[in-house]
């Protein structure tokens, strides 16, 4: 990799849809294997920030590098880098789980035998092994979860973003989700989380980004940040609390 140290780079980042301001030259880094979250309220301007570095979305001005390439003049060395889990699922309905994640790594280039052990591994992981031959519409809203985890690890990137992966899950679900979460960041990978849950941040991060109307408020240590009362009234709105 070009760059191995800073995993995220963004720099005076805007973002238009029409007349309106998405992001307003927002501009921040995440380390290589920090466990970064990047909170803020309904339509802050989170999603947005995530489809650009995603290649998703477009951008007016800025400048976004994933380990020193850029995303959108170097997109095949930086989409490589990245697994994404989004908030919904949107899974070919016609294959199995098994084949959409195999069919998925060989987007990335990995070889038919090896996209094969790595699709097996990961259902037996996330317990979906008995499900392998079934299509997505029968799993469980849970199971779909895990699905969407599986999909974003199975080319073995090396930043995984999550976009509310815990939202709708039941305790034992979003444990374990959380205990495979510390294990992956334990293990090396640098993790980009978006959440409401103020506990899940305060559970697996280190670094929390807080964002606002399309505008950075805050970046720093976890601890410093939720033990400044100056944001108490951001936390409330972004937990949806009046």
């Amino acid at each position: 990799m070009r760059n191995s140290e800073l995993a995220i780079s963004i720099k005076a980042l805007t973002k238009f849809y029409e007349n309106f301001q998405a992001l307003n030259k927002i501009s921040f880094e995440v380390k290589r294997g920090d466990f970064f979250a990047f909170l803020g309220p309904n339509g802050a301007g989170k999603t947005t920030t995530i489809n650009v570095l995603t290649g998703l979305s477009n951008y007016q001005n800025g400048q976004v590098k994933v380990f020193g390439y850029d995303v959108t003049s170097e997109y095949l060395h930086s989409r490589r880098l990245i697994g994404l889990c989004a908030q919904e699922s949107n899974f070919d309905p016609f294959l199995t789980i098994y084949q959409l994640l195999v069919y998925q790594a060989e987007y990335f280039g990995i070889i038919p035998w090896e996209a094969k052990r790595r699709a097996n591994e990961l259902l037996d992981r996330f317990g979906l092994a008995e499900k392998r031959n079934c299509k997505h519409r029968a799993l469980s809203g849970g199971m779909k979860k895990r699905l969407l985890l599986c999909r974003a690890l199975i080319h073995d990137p090396e930043i995984l973003i999550l976009d509310e992966p815990t939202s709708g899950c039941d305790l034992e679900l979003k444990f374990l989700i959380w205990d495979y979460l510390l294990q992956l960041n334990k293990e090396g990978k640098t993790i980009f989380l978006t959440t409401h849950y103020m506990e899940e941040a305060e559970k697996l991060c280190k670094t929390i980004g807080i964002i606002n109307n399309g505008t950075i408020v805050r970046i720093g240590d976890k601890k410093q940040i939720l033990q400044d009362k100056s944001l108490q009234d951001v936390f409330l709105e972004i937990t949806g609390i009046e």
